[in-house]
């Protein structure tokens, strides 16, 4: 295990930053960490989790498809992509690395999105693992150690020292790449925080929620289930909790006339929204009933049968802490799970 004196971080970002382009959570003006180009002076966020997840990495809010340019009857199709620079994401927590492995069984899997592949192979994910869950997590449920998190190189920060382990290939590369900032070390320090940030996760509230019902085979019964009318009776619809979710992937693609031509693009929809999937004939979920039902059917019930039981949920928290009626997975999952 390598290590690094917490007072040399900031050289250690400057030389990453020399490597590569290296993101970071930083505090915002208003207090709240988002992800940032790492710039001299910038100072990494205390916060546990960041607003929005390092999802838009990889899968940003919008981007550009393809260009159009039309003359006559002559249409020219242009490939507006250049390559993808490589780039670091430091500091990302136990949750969002595991909506990675969920986001690539939507987006790697055949038809491959080629867009999405090109920022995975370009990306670098240094994780850091949690010291201070708050009661709104419960990344346990969904078999996440958030003392020991996935991603290209782990990391783990104590009183004075960052610690750091090699997962990948591309892991190793880069902390070789380090190691004149870097000196050997023993585990012990690390093994003692894991098992502090343990006893904090054992207590919290959520993290003992039963999920017994969420089968396949129990689809029709939950789908059929009265309680979803009480669920989902203040339900807004604003889409906020899909806009924070890390592993929500729906979007809408639209073309846009400049006048000089036609740009596609991509842009994160809300299976919350009224006009989600609207077609010619109109759109198939006409009560906001239906469309609340359709998100967490989704999360709890069709991902998992599709893909191995894993759930599309990392219990990270942002749905709870972002609802404005504090309408959240975690009550739906009390609700229509067995009695707690």
């Amino acid at each position: 295990m390598l290590s690094l004196a917490i007072a040399k971080l900031n050289d250690f970002f400057a030389a990453l930053a020399a490597k590569e382009t290296l993101y970071l959570p930083v505090d915002n003006d208003a207090g709240q960490a988002q992800y940032k180009k790492w710039a001299e002076g910038d100072t990494l966020s205390e916060a546990l989790n960041t607003v929005r997840s390092a999802k838009d990495f990889f899968f940003p809010q919008t981007e550009n498809l393809v260009d159009f340019k039309v003359e006559g009857k002559k249409i020219e199709v242009i490939d507006p992509r250049s390559e993808s620079e490589d780039f670091v994401v430091f500091g990302v927590r136990a949750c969002d690395a595991r909506s990675f492995t969920i986001l690539d069984k939507v987006f790697l899997a055949d038809p491959v999105d080629s867009y999405y592949k090109s920022r995975r192979e370009h990306g670098t994910i240094i994780t850091m693992a949690c010291t201070k869950p708050e009661e709104t997590c419960f990344c346990t449920l969904f078999d996440i150690d958030a003392t020991n998190p996935e991603g290209d190189i782990r990391s783990w920060m104590t009183n004075d020292r960052v610690y750091f382990e090699a997962v990948t290939e591309k892991g190793t590369a880069l902390l070789d790449s380090m190691k004149d900032l870097l000196g050997d070390s023993d585990n012990s320090a690390v093994e003692s925080q894991k098992a502090e940030t343990k006893k904090i996760l054992e207590r919290l509230p959520f993290g003992k929620l039963k999920m017994d019902e969420f089968k396949g085979e129990n689809l029709l019964e939950l789908f059929d289930s009265p309680k979803w009318a009480g669920l989902s009776e203040a339900c807004l619809g604003c889409g906020t909790c899909t806009f924070v979710c890390p592993t929500c992937q729906c979007y809408d693609i639209r073309d846009f006339d400049t006048g000089h031509g036609i740009k596609r693009f991509r842009c994160w929809d809300s299976c919350m929204y009224s006009d989600f999937t609207r077609m010619a004939h109109g759109n198939p979920r006409l009560t906001q009933l239906e469309r609340f039902r359709q998100r967490f059917m989704h999360k709890l019930v069709y991902f998992p049968s599709n893909n191995d039981g894993e759930y599309g949920c990392v219990g990270c928290g942002r749905c709870l802490a972002k609802c404005p009626i504090h309408m959240n997975i975690v009550k739906v999952i009390k609700t229509l799970g067995v009695e707690q």
